[in-house]
């Protein structure tokens, strides 16, 4: 089943596309308004709820060791790290 996210990243992207109905933007407008708060759900990766600690700690050490990965990156994934331990 979608998440929320996921729902109202799909009807965002039918705003933008060019190739939709003025009627189904239209619907995909009142969706976002009326159900999710204006398209404003928190992202997917803004909680842990559902995932697994280890996972995402090999997520984020992955990105330490990457070095096609920014040094603002790197950073922020050293803070998150540091903050699980």
């Amino acid at each position: 089943m979608p998440t929320d996210a996921q729902v109202a990243g799909g009807h965002k992207a039918n705003l933008s596309n060019p190739n939709t109905s003025k009627e189904s933007k239209e619907n995909s407008k009142s969706i976002l308004d009326n159900e999710f708060n204006g398209g404003d759900v928190p992202k997917a990766g803004e909680s842990m709820d559902g995932k697994n600690p280890n996972n995402v700690a090999g997520g984020l050490k992955a990105t330490l060791k990457n070095p096609n990965v920014s040094d603002d990156a790197k950073q922020s994934a050293k803070e998150r790290l540091d903050q699980m331990q």
